[in-house]
C-alpha cells in the first residue's frame, strides 16, 4: 500500500542512507577529535598554572596576618579588604567549578561526573548542545549563564571598589561582560557569545580560563594591599618575588606578557630586574615573541639594597608559559558536507574569542551571518571549498584554523501522492482519494530526510491504461485529468509520469513516476 509509513525501504535506499551516516561520523571525527584533544591539553596547563597561582595566594595572606599580628591599627583597614576579596573570590571561583560539575554531569551523567571532581576527564567532549541548554536554556526561561554574569559584574565592581577606582579600565577589561553583535546587526549577550554552540570540552577550558582569572585578580589585589599597609618592618622582613603573567597560554603568532613584581617595595628604592642573566626596564615587564608551540620555562632575579647595610639582596623567581597551536571550532549544523546551490549553516567559534573579533572568510563560496550562524553558499560548480577562521588578538588577525570541505550537488528526493498524512508511492488507491481536490502531488525524502530541502512540483502528466497523456501543471490534477480518472474502471492502472520539480537552488529536476492502481 502506499505511503511512507507502510513502504518499506529499498536495499538501495538503506545503502545510500547508511552511507551518508558514516560519511557524517567519519568527517565529524576528522573535525573535532585533534581540537578537543588540545583544548583537554590547555586545560591541564591552566590547571597547573592555578596550582601555582593558589599557593602564591595563600603565602601572600599569611604575610598579610604577619603584618596584622605585628601592627594590627596599621594593617587592619586592608586586611579586612583582603579577607573580603579571599571571600568574594572562593565565591566566584566554586561557582565556576560547580558550573563546570553541573555540564559534566548533563555530558556523562552523575556518577561519571562525581568520580571526576576536577572534571578533567569527560568523554562527551564534542557534545553541542549541552552547555548551550545549560547556559542559555532558552526553551526553558534563564539559563546559569545569566547567574554568571551577574557574579562577574559584581566581582568587577568589588575589584575596583578595593582601589578606589584607579584601576577601573582594566578591570572592565579583564572581567568584561559586554554582548556582541551578528553581521546582521543583531545584538547577543555575553553569556550567548560564550557560551552558544560550544562543544563540552571548549566550554570546561574556557571555565577553566576564568577561574585562572579570577586567581591572577585575587593575587594582583592582595599585592596591591599590602603595598598600602605601609608596613616597614614587614616589607624588610618578607620580601618575595613574584612572575605576575597576563596569561600562561599564548597562541602562536602571539606575545606573551608578564609582570615581574617585589611584594611590599620601599617605593624609594628601585630594584632591578633580570631574565636569564639579562637585565630588564625598570617597569619590570617581560615580553618574547612566541614562534613556537610548547611550554618554555625561564629563571630570573630581583636585587634591592638591603635597608641595614645598602649591600643588594638577591631574589630569585621561576616561572613558564605555553604556546599553542592555533585551533577554531567548526562544525556544520546540518551536514559535514557544502551543498551546491544551498544555504549550508555552519556553527564557527574560536574559544575565549568574542564573535565580533572573529572572521570568516570561504575560498569558492561566499559567506553571511544569520541568527548566530555562518551562511556558507558555494559559488563555484564543482572542486572543494575551503573554510578559514582568523581571530583578532592584540591588534593582530591570525589565523586560527581552516578546513577544506567537499563540494556536492543537493540530493533529488522523491515523487508521492499526498492524501492527508499518509504518502502513496505506487500501488492501490482509492478512487475517492485521487479525486479529493485537495490532494496533490509532492516531492519529499519521506521520514529519513538528511536535510529540509523544499521542492516544488511545476508539472506532471497523467497516463492511461491505453497511453493517453493528459498534462497538467503545478501539483494538482485538472478537470481533464479528473474526467479520465473517472472513467477508469476498478484495479485500472493510472500512472503519474514526467514529473517536475524545482530544488532550492533553482534547477529542474525529473522525478520518478508513480505507478498506482485505481482500486
Amino acid at each position: 500500500m502506499g505511503g511512507a509509513k507502510n513502504c518499506p525501504e529499498t536495499p538501495r535506499q538503506r545503502m545510500i542512507a547508511m552511507m551518508y551516516l558514516v560519511l557524517t561520523a567519519m568527517l565529524a571525527l576528522n573535525v573535532s577529535t585533534d581540537i578537543l584533544n588540545g583544548f583537554r591539553l590547555v586545560d591541564d596547563s591552566l590547571h597547573f598554572t592555578l596550582d601555582a597561582t593558589n599557593r602564591r595566594n595563600q603565602e601572600l595572606m599569611d604575610m598579610f596576618s604577619v603584618a596584622y599580628e605585628k601592627n594590627p591599627q596599621k594593617t587592619k583597614e586592608w586586611y579586612d579588604k583582603a579577607q573580603l576579596l579571599q571571600k568574594e573570590s572562593d565565591n566566584l571561583y566554586n561557582y565556576l567549578q560547580n558550573f563546570k560539575h553541573d555540564i559534566a554531569v548533563l555530558a556523562d551523567g552523575a556518577e561519571k561526573a562525581n568520580d571526576d571532581p576536577r572534571v578533567a576527564n569527560i568523554e562527551s567532549r564534542d557534545n553541542l548542545d549541552v552547555t548551550s541548554h545549560y547556559a542559555l536554556a532558552q526553551d526553558q526561561g534563564e539559563g546559569k549563564g545569566i547567574e554568571l554574569r551577574k557574579m562577574f559584574e559584581d566581582y568587577r565592581e568589588l575589584l575596583i571598589r578595593l582601589t578606589d577606582g584607579k584601576k577601573k579600565a582594566e578591570y572592565e577589561q579583564m572581567f568584561s561582560t559586554r554582548g556582541g553583535v551578528t553581521n546582521d546587526g543583531d545584538s547577543i549577550t555575553w553569556e550567548e557569545v560564550i557560551f552558544d554552540g560550544m562543544p563540552v570540552g571548549a566550554s570546561i577550558t574556557i571555565l577553566t580560563k576564568m577561574q585562572n582569572d579570577v586567581r591572577s585578580a585575587q593575587s594582583e589585589m592582595i599585592q596591591y594591599l599590602l603595598t598600602q599597609t605601609d608596613a616597614s618592618d614587614y616589607r624588610v622582613n618578607n620580601l618575595k618575588a613574584f612572575v605576575i603573567p597576563q596569561s600562561t597560554y599564548v597562541m602562536k603568532g602571539g606575545q606573551y606578557t608578564a609582570q615581574i613584581v617585589l611584594s611590599a617595595v620601599d617605593s624609594t628604592a628601585k630594584p632591578k630586574y633580570y631574565i636569564n642573566n639579562s637585565p630588564l626596564d625598570s617597569t619590570g615587564i617581560y615580553r618574547v615573541s612566541c614562534n613556537s608551540v610548547g611550554t618554555f620555562k625561564y629563571k630570573g632575579q630581583i636585587q634591592l639594597p638591603s635597608n641595614d647595610d645598602g649591600e643588594l639582596e638577591t631574589y630569585n623567581f621561576e616561572s613558564e608559559y605555553t604556546v599553542g597551536e592555533p585551533s577554531a571550532t567548526m562544525s556544520n549544523v546540518e551536514l559535514n558536507v557544502i551543498y551546491r546551490g544551498y544555504d549550508n549553516k555552519f556553527s564557527i567559534s574560536v574559544p575565549g574569542v568574542p564573535n565580533d573579533k572573529v572572521k570568516v572568510t570561504a575560498n569558492g563560496a561566499t559567506v553571511s551571518r544569520s541568527g548566530g550562524m555562518y551562511i556558507i553558499k558555494p559559488t563555484i560548480e564543482k572542486g572543494k571549498v575551503t573554510i578559514t577562521a582568523q581571530a583578532e588578538l592584540n591588534g593582530k588577525m591570525i589565523t586560527m584554523g581552516s578546513k577544506e570541505y567537499r563540494l556536492m550537488p543537493l540530493p533529488k528526493p522523491g515523487a508521492f501522492f499526498s492524501a492527508g498524512d499518509k504518502l502513496y508511492d505506487g500501488g492501490n488507491i482509492p478512487r475517492n482519494t485521487l479525486l479529493n481536490g485537495n490532494n496533490r502531488v509532492v516531492a519529499s525524502f519521506g521520514q529519513d530526510a538528511l536535510l529540509d530541502l523544499k521542492y516544488k512540483i511545476t508539472s506532471f502528466k497523467v497516463q492511461n491504461a491505453s497511453g493517453q497523456l493528459l498534462p497538467a501543471n503545478g501539483d494538482k490534477f485538472t478537470q481533464q485529468q479528473i474526467a479520465m480518472i473517472q472513467k477508469l474502471k476498478q484495479g485500472a492502472p493510472v500512472n503519474i509520469v514526467d514529473i517536475k520539480a524545482v530544488g532550492p537552488d533553482g534547477r529542474t529536476v525529473t522525478l520518478r513516476g508513480l505507478p498506482l492502481t485505481v482500486n
